[in-house]
């Protein structure tokens, strides 16, 4: 501290994060409070109301006196103090063990006043801590016969976890079943209707025509349980999201609107961080130059840590999801959307409201020659390149499957079963289809066998 910066503090007078007090009174402690519950902040003892000096007297009895007040609130406090003059500064630096109380109760820090907690703000700011954690708590409602193995097993398969152990033991080792009972995040992955017990648990995706917000194309509500909600909306954008490619020789180029590996990130975080006590749904909203993935709940950290700090709002959700491909980095997705979007030169914007976190992915505007292509028109573009095709016409299943290899070079019998989920007979016979149209051609042999495009295959 100066005397220059002592007069600008002055002239600004108190407010988010200074307090001027006359003397040490019983207010202490609540300000002290406020601070710490807050953003942090100083207290200028010898200063009063109206920003003039009036001087204390700094002896040790006065710092230990400060030192008793801050030790004394729950939890404790620990304040730094500095001495200008005749001033004593409290600095009390934002707590890392929210929420604070003293003994007059818990105070909050609200411009330049400290205010007094009611209920609901100390619910909150004990959940935006971690001291309550939705996801842990558990689900009294829940009854067994509603789980279901279909979804379980499904994520032992991603997570790599062996079935040896049983049902039971594998729930109580992920920490989702203690010794009370199934917990949220257990209902939420493995309830066959996690909606019957918690209200917000459908992700809703959404398509607009234009750029405004009005007119819907396309509506879909899904309650699937978390994998099933990230993999719909995945889906679901990968099919609506235009994609514009050009084909030179055997090399296809994709120049998609939006990037995938940016919104699926923006949709997992979503799902991951979002506040499941309020009372709304994740949303997926596909404008035509816009994407935005709406992330109910704010903010649990403030503007000017945000990008830098990671903190979990739902600690065992994101320990089961971390297990699988969906997850496999905590506290990286924010900048992988970034690092994505600037790949595919598209803008992002993060904005942080007061009960929402909006991740928004911004493209150019659509022009003649970047259309909006579905998946199935793609493919008739890429007949249209190959001119003695034209006449041919194709089924949807027989495109769905030129699409697969246009973005994946080849195909095989596994590959094609998983794909339009038949049988690897029926799988057999689309293979044939496709040859005697001269659109494919088979390579390798027994187990090993794959197919590609002949136009593909003619440039290598």
């Amino acid at each position: 501290m100066n005397k220059k910066k002592l007069k600008f503090i002055l002239q600004e007078g108190e407010g988010q994060f200074i307090e001027f007090k006359e003397k040490l009174d019983k207010k202490a402690a609540q300000e002290i409070v406020a601070f710490a519950n807050a953003s942090g902040g100083r207290i200028f003892l010898g200063i009063d109301d109206q920003n003039n000096i009036k001087g204390i007297n700094i002896i040790n009895k006065l710092k230990s006196q400060v030192q008793d007040i801050a030790r004394n609130c729950d939890p404790s406090i620990a304040v730094k103090l500095e001495s200008f003059e005749n001033i004593l500064i409290i600095n009390i630096a934002e707590g890392k063990n929210k929420p604070y109380s003293c003994s007059d109760g818990f105070y909050m820090r609200m411009n330049a006043n400290s205010q007094k907690m009611n209920r609901d703000q100390i619910i909150e700011l004990s959940i935006k801590s971690g001291k309550i954690r939705f996801d842990e708590q558990i689900c009294s409602d829940f009854k067994f016969e509603d789980f279901d193995d279909e979804k379980f097993n499904y994520y032992l398969k991603l997570a790599r976890i062996s079935d040896n152990l049983g049902r039971k033991d594998i729930l109580k080792n992920l920490k989702v079943l203690p010794k009370k009972g199934m917990t949220n995040a257990g209902v939420l992955f493995f309830a066959k209707e996690p909606y019957k017990y918690i209200g917000n648990s459908k992700i809703r995706c959404v398509r607009f025509k234009g750029n405004e917000r009005v007119n819907i194309i396309d509506k879909k509500e899904v309650d699937k349980g978390v994998i099933g909600n990230i993999e719909f909306a995945i889906q679901y954008l990968n099919e609506c999201v235009p994609v514009r490619f050009e084909i030179i020789g055997s090399k296809r180029k994709e120049y998609p609107q939006f990037p995938e590996k940016a919104y699926r990130e923006a949709i997992v975080n979503a799902v991951v961080h979002r506040d499941y006590i309020d009372n709304g749904e994740v949303a997926v909203e596909k404008l035509k130059d816009e994407l935005i993935i709406n992330n109910p709940g704010n903010s649990l950290v403030s503007k000017r840590e945000f990008g830098t700090t990671s903190r979990l709002r739902n600690r065992l959700i994101a320990d089961l999801l971390s297990r699988t491909v969906f997850m496999e980095k905590v506290g990286t997705g924010i900048k992988r959307i970034k690092t994505n979007c600037e790949k595919n030169k598209n803008k992002v914007e993060f904005k942080l409201a007061k009960n929402d976190f909006f991740v928004i992915l911004k493209s150019k505007p659509l022009n003649g020659v970047e259309k909006e292509t579905s998946k199935l028109s793609q493919v008739d573009e890429w007949l249209t390149q190959v001119n003695a095709r034209l006449t041919q016409e194709l089924s949807d299943n027989e495109k769905k499957i030129i699409f697969f290899m246009i973005k994946n070079n080849k195909i095989n019998s596994t590959d094609l079963q998983n794909l339009l989920k038949i049988s690897r007979v029926m799988a057999n016979r689309h293979f044939n289809r496709l040859i005697e149209k001269k659109l494919i051609m088979r390579k390798g042999s027994g187990k090993s066998t794959y197919y590609v495009l002949i136009e593909v295959e003619k440039d290598v």
